[in-house]
């Protein structure tokens, strides 16, 4: 048989794609950056440099002179600010009392428990012992049936209803001035969820200033953050 011969259009080389608009692409990316990046880097830089270690040393020292309880629980967080901590928000089976998971890992009630252990209070039990006696006085949460030591204290809804209910309930205002060093916050966050974290001084002669330490994913960090989100509870709490 002959062999069949093609009729048609003559077959098309592939034309090369320009590379050229890929690289105006990244070559904008590159000046917008710039341009909107630039500015902020002596701000980012100037932060660091306040939040330094002889900074942090110098706020802790500070603090433990001052010798009063919350000074000590305001010191118990900025020390948590030098740990590696990596955000893990995820349930674990752990001992009762004084259980913990991970040193390396947790989220911001880990930052509230750990620093309230270090001035001798256990939240983990405390709140415990509440929330067994009035069970339904505390937000229903994932359909639990009753108390939880593994996780309970590790539920910003949870603490906030206990420092409601067993500490001191505070104004929440956008006046520095009523905040003091050892004062715990909940924020509301634009995602719907609640965050929590322990009033501080700033660093070097912003020592007046109320910051914070807590643990929004980046570990735990001490900021000038206070007024960044919506403050949905301001308590103080010191078990007598």
């Amino acid at each position: 048989m002959k062999p069949i011969e093609y009729v048609g259009a003559a077959p098309m080389k592939k034309k090369r794609r320009s590379s050229l608009g890929g690289w105006l692409l990244v070559a904008f990316a590159l000046v917008i950056g710039g341009v909107f990046i630039r500015p902020l880097i002596p701000y980012l830089q100037a932060q660091q440099n306040l939040t330094s270690d002889a900074n942090v040393r110098e706020a802790i020292r500070d603090l433990h002179a001052d010798g009063d309880f919350y000074s000590l629980l305001g010191a118990a967080a900025l020390e948590r600010s030098q740990n590696e901590v990596k955000y893990d928000g995820s349930y674990f089976k752990i001992d009762f009392p004084n259980g913990d998971i991970a040193a390396d890992r947790g989220k911001a009630e880990d930052l509230i428990v750990r620093a309230y252990r270090t001035v001798g209070i256990d939240l983990q039990v405390d709140l415990h012992e509440d929330i067994k006696a009035n069970f339904y006085s505390y937000p229903q949460l994932y359909h639990a049936k009753g108390p939880d030591t593994n996780i309970d204290h590790r539920r910003v809804k949870n603490l906030q209803r206990f420092f409601y209910r067993k500490g001191q309930a505070l104004v929440k205002t956008l006046d520095s001035e009523d905040y003091s060093v050892g004062d715990i916050v909940i924020w509301n966050l634009l995602d719907g969820g609640k965050h929590i974290g322990i009033v501080v001084p700033g660093p070097g002669a912003k020592k007046t200033e109320p910051w914070v330490v807590h643990n929004i994913g980046n570990g735990p960090v001490w900021e000038d953050k206070l007024f960044d989100y919506p403050i949905d509870g301001h308590y103080r709490y010191e078990k007598k």
